[in-house]
């Protein structure tokens, strides 16, 4: 784990299991009928149950970009945050994960959570870049003027997305916060 100050917020990204997150919500990766398959939502569904989905399909369909809040079941966090990152074609974009990321935090700062976990939107099922993803959803991190939101962890699966997502945040934030980490950027 690497953590970076970003203005009032801590971001740590990490190597990790998104669903055994303990904060306030983990965010999802969904489409936008936010049926829960394989990757992200496979893994929350899973360890948190198939309540997740069922309350989660009942409040969409939604346009991609757009964000509901369920609970979280079982998994240690409260909630779920399911972000429509792609629509049923499972393709996304740059534009589609920026809109995502930004409607995931207003939706947590609309109901003052503190702590979120979010994965490397669409770099899945959708195809898209890790250090993209990573570009993008820094800077919108970056530009969110935060209220409630004090501590965003972006979780990677694999040492290769922990490394690429880690090399990303310190060419874009600059040095890390003070501790050594689990695992150095480069390599």
């Amino acid at each position: 784990m690497i953590a970076f100050s970003v203005g009032t917020i801590r971001l740590e990204i990490l190597d990790g299991d998104i669903s055994a997150q303990d904060v306030d919500a983990v965010v999802n990766a969904a489409n936008n009928h936010f049926w829960m398959g394989a990757g992200v939502a496979g893994a929350l569904k899973a360890r948190g149950g198939q309540e997740i989905e069922r309350e989660a399909m009942r409040l969409g369909p939604v346009e991609p970009g757009r964000c509901v809040i369920t609970s979280g079941g079982r998994l240690p966090a409260r909630h779920v945050i399911h972000a429509a990152v792609m629509g049923q074609d499972l393709t996304t974009s740059g534009e589609l994960i920026a809109t995502a990321t930004r409607n995931s935090l207003a939706l947590a700062e609309n109901r003052n959570l503190s702590s979120l976990a979010f994965p490397l939107f669409g770099t899945g099922v959708g195809g898209y870049s890790i250090a993209e993803c990573s570009r993008t959803m820094i800077e919108v991190f970056r530009a969110h003027q935060a209220r409630t939101v004090t501590l965003i962890r972006l979780v990677a699966f694999g040492q290769p997305a922990y490394r690429s997502a880690a090399s990303v945040a310190a060419e874009r934030l600059g040095p890390a916060l003070p501790g050594p980490p689990d695992c150095p950027i480069s390599g």
